[in-house]
């Protein structure tokens, strides 16, 4: 189908670690696991290993679904342990990024009020309504930029008015902001992430006040804010010394939204390309100099948030392969455990297009009973539904190379900006079949990896920072495309049935 997949379309892999480059962790937590990676970079070198990874796993009390931050911190901690061990207790430094949106609350004595509530909890259900009684989504938009999705930062504080922890707290941190104020006892806001809140105002990266207010949000809960490259402070003596590392770490705020630091690693020459950063979301769009605010974008869902060295990225949040790892999870506990590759392989095999679902229906936001629920959507829009589990996964991924191909598209008409290539980066950069169908259903080439982009995006604003690198983002994007792996996928035939079922879906399933 077009993917070309030989050794001679392939750079080499990275170095082994441990040349000239100084040593660096880069903590990437993803919303299903977290993981702590050992990079060297310096003097051309740019190489990046898993040192630990650890569960994500999210944990329902009270009717309630909270994250287990303590978990994640140990395994944070954990992480550090193993990378002092393999560079005899020394670090370069330390750069932290995750998922967006979500904070915890302390107290005036800096301690947690709570476990953080995830972000595909319930309790925002009605308050983007709540808000517009006070904002307009048109008036909301125009003074962030931010997509419309039910979870943002600004709803769920409006779900929270009335929360005593809400009443109680004197700070309020970003998750990564959280474990970086755990590790240095100093407090800050990062601004790429901060931008996803929809309380920032993408033209200034400052606060915007009207926003705040017609929220009733206090700003003067949030640390000061910081920029990419800036300093987070120092491991403290307590960190140190359940860590083993010695002498002065630093930690350094990087693109602390996990998308920023995954676009900052998109190994891209120039400026005509689209990135599709894959992983529980699909983040499909273009990197611009400045925000689209117009009423067309925030009517086709498109969001303005904020990335390394003053970029916007211009992007649409697609459900992504949550869609996949849902489906294998309910088969597991159905006592049908699936192995993937084999999997994948049989859905290379289904038929093609046979029945798409909307993969940014926030229908599938929520876990639980995903094989029916998009079996169900078939059935709603008079299409046939999945008749085993190969032709299940065969539509999820049909369905998100379709979304990747409107996203894409739409990207390039609201900004004005064209493309010559789709980078695809994260982990679904190792699914050949997601690839190939993503450039027949764009019509472009894509090229496949780095998966771990976001790790390599913190790793190279950490070295930066500390002088062991040079440049803007182009040159940090040719020592990726000099270092990393990368796999080139050809667009095969025309892109006709892609319209046919982008036509299709958009009737309720009719031909």
């Amino acid at each position: 189908m077009g993917d070309v997949t030989d050794d001679r379309n392939e750079v080499p892999p990275p170095a082994e670690a441990g040349g000239g480059g100084r040593p660096f962790a880069a903590v990437d937590l993803g919303a299903s696991s977290g993981r702590v990676m050992l990079g060297f970079a310096g003097g051309g070198e740019l190489s990046l290993r898993e040192v630990h990874r650890f569960p994500n796993e999210p944990v329902r009390v009270g009717g309630t679904l909270y994250w287990d931050i303590l978990a994640l911190y140990r395994g944070v901690l954990t992480g550090l342990r193993t990378a002092g061990r393999e560079t005899g207790g020394r670090l370069a430094g330390v750069g932290i990024d995750s998922w967006a949106v979500d904070y915890g609350l302390l107290d005036a004595s800096g301690a947690l009020l709570g476990n953080p509530v995830h972000y595909r909890d319930g309790r925002t259900e009605g308050m983007a309504e709540r808000l517009a009684a006070r904002l307009s989504p048109t008036g909301l938009y125009a003074r962030t930029g931010i997509q419309h999705l039910p979870f943002n930062t600004v709803y769920q504080l409006t779900a929270a008015r009335d929360d005593p922890q809400l009443a109680a707290a004197r700070r309020l941190l970003l998750i990564p902001d959280l474990i970086a104020y755990w590790l240095t006892g100093e407090a800050g806001t990062e601004l790429t992430n901060a931008s996803t809140t929809q309380l920032i105002d993408p033209r200034t990266g400052d606060w915007s006040r009207e926003v705040a207010r017609a929220a009733e949000v206090d700003l003067g809960l949030f640390a000061p804010l910081r920029r990419p490259g800036d300093p987070a402070g120092r491991l403290l003596p307590g960190v140190l010394a359940e860590t083993g590392l010695t002498g002065q770490v630093p930690v350094t705020a990087v693109g602390s939204h996990d998308t920023a630091s995954a676009v900052a690693g998109v190994p891209a020459a120039g400026e005509r390309f689209a990135y599709i950063a894959t992983g529980t979301w699909s983040l499909a769009g273009v990197e611009l100099d400045a925000p689209v605010l117009s009423e067309e974008s925030r009517r086709a869902n498109f969001t303005n948030e904020l990335g390394v060295d003053g970029t916007v990225r211009y992007l649409r949040n697609i459900m992504g392969l949550w869609l996949l790892q849902e489906c294998l999870r309910e088969w597991a506990a159905a006592g049908s455990p699936q192995e993937l590759r084999p999997l994948l392989a049989r859905a290379a095999e289904a038929p093609p297009l046979r029945s798409v679902v909307d993969a940014g229906d926030p229908e599938f936001i929520p876990p639980g009973g995903m094989p029916e629920r998009i079996a169900a959507a078939c059935r709603r829009t008079g299409q046939p539904e999945p008749r085993n589990e190969a032709e299940t996964v065969r539509c999820v991924l049909d369905s998100l190379a379709l979304a990747h191909r409107a996203a894409v598209a739409d990207a390039q008409r609201l900004s004005g900006r064209e493309v010559d290539v789709v980078h695809i980066v994260g982990g679904g950069a190792h699914n050949e079949l997601l690839c190939r169908l993503t450039a027949d259903a764009c019509g472009l080439p894509v090229v496949a990896g780095p998966a771990e982009a976001a790790a390599l995006g913190n790793l190279l604003v950490q070295a930066r920072a500390a002088g062991g690198v040079r440049g803007g983002l182009p040159e940090l994007r040719g020592l990726l495309r000099g270092t990393q792996a990368l796999r080139h996928h050809e667009p095969s035939g025309g892109t006709r049935a892609w319209e046919r079922a982008a036509a299709r879906l958009a009737d309720g399933g009719k031909d």
